[in-house]
């Protein structure tokens, strides 16, 4: 009789979500539970780190009880329980671990440590697993979200379909991350947040060659990023405009009324507003595809994994698909749903560990800054 597939609950609070899911075989998901904390933080126009704890504390025991009702198990049928301990936010990171301790002593389950960024990288094969189209090793791997925007070499470690891997970090950006950058950018024009995704939707409508963004100059490594002189010539480009002021105040008094609908908003932004964000999402999206593509070219990989939760913006998948192609470079996206912060892509990335005995203890902390390599 074929030996079981060992069930892995992950749980994931690295930021503003509250994730918990059980993965068999650390590929198929049996369940994925997300609690988003975006109406919590809207009016703040990004993360405040107190509440999002305060978010989590409140979420994560229903959150992980749905989990194994949507799986039809008991906690009792799970192998290993795996959590996020960084990088991330501290206070948040302390709520995940700490259930995740509790239940692992009382279950008498291994408890199994993952990076958050690791997870990202699973979260493609997770993807490719179900699309029966597996990337092929070595690859370059862009991670690319509200807090990261890192670009890493992916080589196997271990025996074929081991589900462990090595990451040489290639590059990262030097100022803000590209998800922050389209927040502080959403801000700026009074469109709502989460940034990325309005943006996104807004982008279709204008000119994304209306408004010249100059290149990020740069000296030393040439895959790393910078989106904050992005950033900064939109605020510029607003400053000579003065006449967009009015509808930026239009659109705020809106969003305070609660009317956030993609739709009401755009009846709300000219032809000048709509340019300057295609403009700059055009700006951030080439910034991205030629660097991360230079690299994969320079390291000699036919792969190429973007994850993340700005991996989800439309503009940046047509573009690396087409860049890609026409480079014979074979590209690989996790869905929308896998591409923002979730837990089905830290117990995928637990089972090569729990697989390996790399289990963690009681003494397992958060840590902020956790790297990758």
């Amino acid at each position: 009789m074929a030996e079981r597939e060992k069930l892995i609950l992950g749980i994931e609070s690295s930021c503003d979500e509250t994730a918990a899911a059980i993965v068999a075989g650390g590929h198929r998901i049996l369940s994925s539970v997300v609690a988003s904390q975006v109406g919590t933080h809207r009016k703040y126009g990004g993360v405040v780190p107190e509440l999002a704890s305060r978010e989590h504390l409140r979420q994560i025991v229903p959150v992980v009880r749905e989990a194994f009702q949507q799986a039809r198990m008991s906690f009792a049928d799970v192998d290993a329980i795996a959590v996020t301990y960084g990088p991330g936010l501290v206070g948040a990171l302390l709520v995940g671990m700490t259930y995740g301790k509790m239940l692992s002593l009382a279950l008498g389950k291994p408890l199994i440590a993952v990076n958050h960024l690791e997870g990202h990288v699973h979260a493609v094969f997770l993807e490719a697993h179900l699309a029966g189209r597996r990337p092929n090793l070595p690859a370059v791997c862009l991670i690319v979200s509200g807090g990261h925007t890192v670009l890493y070499h992916v080589s196997p470690a271990g025996a074929n379909g081991s589900n462990r891997f090595a990451y040489q970090r290639i590059g990262s950006t030097r100022d803000d991350a590209a998800g922050e950058a389209f927040d502080k950018v959403a801000r700026m024009l009074a469109v709502g947040y989460p940034g990325g995704p309005v943006i996104d939707r807004l982008a279709a409508h204008g000119d994304p060659s209306a408004v010249r963004f100059g290149e990020p100059k740069m000296s030393g490594n040439v895959y790393d990023f910078s989106f904050s002189g992005i950033k900064t010539a939109v605020l510029y480009h607003l400053r000579r405009n003065p006449q967009m002021q009015p509808e930026i105040d239009a659109r705020r008094q809106a969003l305070a009324r609660g009317e956030r609908d993609a739709d009401a908003l755009l009846q709300l932004c000219s032809r000048a507003t709509l340019d300057l964000i295609a403009s700059f999402q055009r700006c951030v999206v080439d910034n991205l595809a030629w660097r991360t593509l230079a690299a994969g070219e320079k390291y000699g990989t036919h792969s190429v994994l973007v994850s993340g939760g700005v991996a989800a913006n439309s503009e940046l998948r047509s573009r690396f698909a087409a860049e890609a192609k026409r480079r014979g470079i074979d590209v690989f996206f996790p869905s929308r749903a896998l591409s923002t912060d979730n837990a089905a892509m830290i117990a995928a990335a637990a089972y090569g560990k729990f697989a390996g005995g790399e289990h963690a203890d009681a003494a397992l902390n958060a840590e902020a800054n956790l790297p990758l390599a």
